[in-house]
């Protein structure tokens, strides 16, 4: 990410003025991305945006929120709506995400359908397709991972079959490619445009995300918590950023690291503090790359405990069904 990420709030807001007028043929809408979890969505829509706008870790279920990330070329403007990984709950926080993620099929022009490409589908993939089989706009089915496909042609043609099965059954075009390496996402863009209606922009077009800078610097700290400790601590995360301040050589952040119990305090603190450190210093990194400038980060951390489980605690922490 080598550029601040524009933000809505840094444009005129009386009336969009920073929007032009499309030129003909110009299409738009919202693409929602959806498919279990862990199965590279926010990999994706960051290399499609061009920008970092989501975080991304080997950790299944990474993305809580439904960010917006906005690719505008001088064919379309596509407004990518990354989800939260469709999985069977087992807390309040989980029954407020899938809920989300599930509203979001209906509330899109179109639907890209990502599945790991690496393994045959599975029971989870076809229970996101059948959802989507109900949808009212089209469906692309977006085969990523290939990179990671086995080298033998013969071990990978009942995985390609899986899927274009399943892409048969319902009509829906398919398009391999790998997020991560980059490859074959003119084909899969190329695709997605088509799907979508003559339209105007949305947002203006230097945008790719439409969430606010300090929303940002939360996930870019929980991304480093994701990367650096054990498991049984990802999930159990939740950030606060409580005091962002600036000035024309600084900017001050004060930020609260909530977990439900004293052993995941321990861990996230470390020997003498160490751990913290480290997500510290790895966070300021990615956050000055957002604010194109020096940064001083403050890291607390605090036990809440079940704040999952608390509907006014995930409130609290930004997490509620979105409209």
């Amino acid at each position: 990410m080598s550029q601040a990420i524009s933000m809505v709030d840094t444009f005129d807001p009386v009336g969009y003025s920073a929007i032009p007028t499309p030129p003909e043929g110009f299409r738009s809408g919202f693409v929602g991305i959806v498919g279990r979890p862990n199965v590279g969505k926010s990999t994706l829509m960051n290399a499609l945006v061009g920008q970092k706008v989501a975080i991304t870790s080997p950790t299944a279920q990474t993305t809580r929120n439904r960010l917006r990330g906005i690719l505008t070329n001088d064919q379309a403007q596509i407004i990518f709506v990354d989800t939260p990984g469709i999985h069977k709950p087992h807390h309040e926080l989980g029954k407020i995400l899938v809920k989300n993620a599930r509203m979001a099929i209906d509330s899109v022009d179109a639907t890209l359908l990502v599945v790991d490409g690496s393994v045959e589908m599975g029971r989870g993939d076809q229970f996101v397709a059948e959802l989507l089989a109900h949808s009212s706009g089209p469906v692309i089915l977006g085969m990523n991972k290939v990179d990671q496909q086995p080298e033998d042609e013969d071990a990978i043609a009942p995985l390609d079959a899986s899927y274009q099965r399943l892409a048969d059954e319902h009509g829906w075009p398919l398009v391999k490619f790998s997020a991560l390496h980059e490859t074959s996402l003119d084909t899969l863009l190329a695709t997605l445009i088509d799907q979508l209606e003559p339209g105007p922009y949305y947002y203006p077009p230097d945008l790719v995300t439409d969430q606010p800078e300090r929303f940002i610097m939360g996930e870019l700290i929980r991304e480093q918590i994701l990367l650096n400790t054990r498991e049984e601590v990802p999930h159990s995360v939740a950030i606060a950023v409580d005091r962002v301040e600036e000035d024309t050589k600084i900017t001050r952040i004060l930020a609260t690291i909530h977990v439900e119990r004293d052993s995941q305090k321990g861990i996230l603190i470390g020997k003498k503090g160490s751990m913290l450190k480290v997500i510290g210093s790895d966070a300021r990194q990615q956050i000055q790359k957002l604010v194109m400038g020096q940064v001083y980060l403050e890291l607390f951390v605090k036990v809440v405990p079940k704040w999952r489980q608390s509907r006014s605690r995930l409130e609290d922490f930004g997490y509620r069904v979105e409209e």
